[in-house]
């Protein structure tokens, strides 16, 4: 059953946040007999609470406190973001852990470095974490059904020559599997799913952690600031209950996976004299480095009905564009991604108004649309800051996101949109779209690893530089972004880093 610690117990690992990397890290720690308080800012969902409405599901999980800059897409409840997430899964391939070696410097705004650690070293736990999500199309489990659009993408696909595109490595149950149902094609995936067939923390890594005895939840627990002793070690968290009452919860490891605002919020606003400038930045690389993919959106009126909001949100990947073939006048590549979305959500790609608004509105029947993810070089300028005066309602400085596409990247998009408009109009589309796609999601970097200090925040196992009891648990760490969703390596990197946790417990050096 659930355990409740004492504030004053230094012995517990003290984990922010209970998404993707939070989650699970709580999990595969409290499982191997270490206790866990998880503190988690938002609210405990039900399956009873889903509903198939985006606005009203992210006026339940949103994460709506104030930020400046652009704007990012994450949640504020258990399960964090794995909430709201497609379930899309691939793997991030061997040359994107080695960009820099790969492509060189782009030009002198990038920082390009090589990931500290192989694919080789990651590849048991992409295994483990595929497992664990119940990836489609990998081990015994079949592929994902597929959806219309799905079908309409791959004929596309046929039709200008690509080779390899699937309807697996989704993390939404094709069948009934490990306590959870199949998937029904209910869509609005992204509303979070109302029979918990696509994975989340929430119904999975969150009760099995509970039943271990070795855990503690505190819900509506906001992390204000992380504390450490003379020695530079960190000794506990302070946090604000649903009140506003401040606590200090005492820790022997302190783990931070807030998805990127909140992680660079709380090391940056945790500075003292020892670490003026944020805990563990001596390399001032807190907070740079903010990544979040090349994005495209692609949306075109097909001459008969596609009904693409039937089925799970995204159904697919082309992969042929992944690779790192700088004669197309880019360095890395993208995956092509079958994307539905409901008309809320289509018009605001639109724009919500205009001429352009209401072909797609109309002809919704007969949307298909596509997503596309590509590889982001890092650069200091984009960045993750705390602004000097300004707060918000708890009384915490007020995050400023700064990122502005890179020249790579704008290359790689307008590539992509050409791409997916020759498959759309090998199959005789009568209206087509493509651009930038409006979120902020896919956020990566801010406390990279790096295998120089000077060039990251925190090693090949997500622990600081500074700080030898403190790690950073979620897509934070990611020294590059690949090209592929973020979640799966965030998982496969939160298992990895509970078996070297336990490993420097059992040998009392942590």
């Amino acid at each position: 059953m659930a355990k409740q610690y004492e504030l004053s117990d230094s012995s517990v690992v003290v984990v922010i946040g209970s998404g993707a990397g939070g989650g699970t890290l709580s999990n595969e720690l409290a499982r191997k007999g270490i206790d866990v308080v998880c503190l988690e800012a938002g609210s405990r969902l039900t399956l009873a609470d889903v509903v198939n409405d985006p606005p009203t599901m992210d006026g339940k999980m949103g994460w709506h406190d104030k930020r400046i800059g652009s704007m990012v897409w994450v949640c504020k409840t258990v399960g964090g973001t794995t909430m709201r997430w497609s379930g899309v899964t691939p793997r991030i391939q061997d040359h994107e852990f080695k960009a820099l070696t790969t492509y060189g410097q782009l030009d002198s705004n990038t920082a390009l470095i090589d990931w500290p650690l192989t694919l080789d070293e990651l590849e048991p736990y992409y295994v483990k974490a595929e497992d664990k999500m119940g990836v489609s199309g990998t081990g015994d489990i079949p592929a994902s059904a597929e959806t219309n659009n799905y079908k309409v993408m791959a004929a596309g696909a046929r039709r200008i020559g690509y080779k390899e595109f699937s309807s697996a490595r989704m993390a939404i149950n094709p069948v009934a599997r490990a306590g959870r149902p199949g998937c029904q094609q209910i869509s609005f995936c992204h509303s979070g799913c109302a029979i918990g067939a696509k994975w989340s923390t929430l119904y999975t890594e969150i009760p099995a952690a509970e039943i271990t005895g070795h855990f503690e939840l505190r819900t509506n627990a906001m992390a204000v600031q992380i504390n450490h002793d003379g020695k530079g070690r960190v000794t506990g968290v302070v946090y604000s209950d649903a009140d506003g009452t401040l606590h200090e919860q005492k820790a022997r490891a302190v783990a931070v996976a807030g998805n990127v605002v909140e992680t660079a919020r709380i090391l940056l606003n945790s500075n003292s004299s020892m670490f003026p400038d944020g805990l563990g930045n001596t390399s001032g690389q807190l907070g740079r480095n903010y990544m979040r993919h090349m994005f495209g959106a692609v949306l075109a009126v097909m001459p008969k009905p596609v009904n693409y909001h039937r089925g799970a949100r995204q159904t697919g990947v082309i992969y042929d564009e992944q690779y790192h073939k700088p004669e197309r006048g880019f360095a890395g590549g993208y995956e092509i991604q079958a994307i539905a979305m409901d008309p809320w959500n289509t018009s605001a790609t639109m724009g919500n108004w205009g001429p352009a608004n209401t072909v797609y509105t109309q002809n919704y029947s007969h949307v298909a649309g596509l997503f596309i993810s590509g590889e982001d070089p890092p650069e200091a300028a984009n960045r993750i800051s705390l602004h000097p005066t300004e707060r918000d309602a708890h009384g915490l400085p007020v995050p400023v996101i700064e990122y502005r596409d890179h020249s790579n990247s704008v290359a790689m998009r307008d590539h992509s949109i050409k791409k997916s408009r020759e498959m759309f109009e090998s199959l005789g589309a009568t209206e087509f779209w493509g651009g930038d796609a409006p979120v902020g999601c896919h956020n990566m970097g801010v406390a990279r690893m790096s295998e120089n200090p000077r060039d990251g925040v925190t090693n090949r196992w997500g622990q600081a530089h500074d700080i030898e009891n403190l790690f950073v648990s979620d897509g934070s760490t990611f020294s590059t972004s690949g090209a592929a969703n973020p979640t799966l390596t965030i998982v496969a990197l939160a298992i990895r880093q509970a078996d070297h946790i336990a490993e420097r417990m059992a040998q009392k050096s942590l």
